[in-house]
């Protein structure tokens, strides 16, 4: 399960450390990115993306929700090899999509991994925070 928030930066040729602790439990060296939803990158291991995309897109492609569905996850997903050093390089769609530059916070999301703007993050945190019962 990926826990914590971290907030590793984004360095020359869009590189990302992804940390140690969500690192150790990815199987291989690949990951699979795509958009996430609240402008956000999702990051899943190989296998829990297949796995993953199966639970989603199982509905008939006569259904326009589908279909949409699929486009969102599929057109704007890439593969990545997981370096030496435990960095992913970022595709620039993925990039632009979340405003990712160079402050970044990572989540673990359980079932996957988060990347963030930071601002946004945060902004996205605290009004979170104001809907959750008190």
């Amino acid at each position: 399960m990926f826990l914590g928030e971290y907030q590793p930066n984004i360095t020359e040729g869009s590189r990302l450390a992804l940390p140690k602790k969500l690192r150790d439990q990815i199987l291989g060296d690949e990951v699979v990115l795509s958009r996430g939803f609240e402008q956000c990158v999702f990051i899943y291991d190989k296998n829990d993306w297949l796995e993953e995309s199966q639970k989603q897109l199982s509905g008939s492609i006569t259904e326009a929700r589908t279909r949409d569905l699929k486009r969102y996850m599929y057109a704007g997903a890439a593969e990545a090899a997981i370096d030496s050093q435990g960095r992913i390089v970022l595709p620039s769609n993925l990039k632009v999509y979340a405003q990712l530059d160079k402050e970044t916070t990572v989540i673990g999301a359980g079932d996957h991994i988060e990347i963030w703007n930071t601002s946004i993050w945060e902004a996205y945190l605290e009004n979170l925070s104001k809907n959750l019962p008190s």
